[in-house]
């Protein structure tokens, strides 16, 4: 993966992290490399996210645990940047985040797209858990997987 590079993997690695994880500009990470004794270009930093990122998430997938068979999908009102917004969330039975999706509209689309994107991702469950939304409820017919339904179990 990173052979024939003129820096070393930790500091590809690293500015890659930071990148992502950070909200820095590709200048600010060559100046914190000048600070380190490291003279990167802010473009060849660039070029190294364009390369590096699909294949460190794909690999950090395949090493990812699997979410259970079995989820609970709900809506909630919260507050994100002082805008009030309805968050979608499907979470399996560990109580880890199998998807999740932020809505203006509290709606059939919205339950939909959430759905589509866990499916995609994780492909179909054993069961589905609902809390009773009629669009939740809905979503999950129109992916037909109503053999999976369970309300309020």
């Amino acid at each position: 993966m990173f052979n024939g590079r003129h820096f070393d993997r930790s500091v590809i690695l690293l500015c890659v992290r930071w990148y992502l994880a950070y909200n820095l500009s590709l200048r600010d990470l060559e100046e914190m490399m000048a600070e380190r004794g490291l003279n990167v270009d802010h473009s060849t930093i660039h070029r190294w996210l364009v390369h590096f990122s699909p294949q460190l998430l794909e690999r950090f997938n395949r090493h990812k645990r699997s979410v259970t068979g079995k989820w609970h999908m709900d809506e909630t009102y919260i507050k994100v940047r002082g805008k009030w917004m309805y968050l979608y969330r499907a979470i399996d039975s560990l109580g880890d985040t199998v998807e999740f999706f932020f809505s203006a509209n509290r709606d059939l689309p919205a339950a939909k797209r959430l759905l589509r994107k866990a499916l995609e991702r994780h492909g179909r469950p054993d069961r589905i858990v609902i809390d009773g939304s009629q669009t939740n409820h809905e979503a999950v017919i129109s992916s037909d997987a109503e053999d999976r339904l369970l309300v309020g179990s």
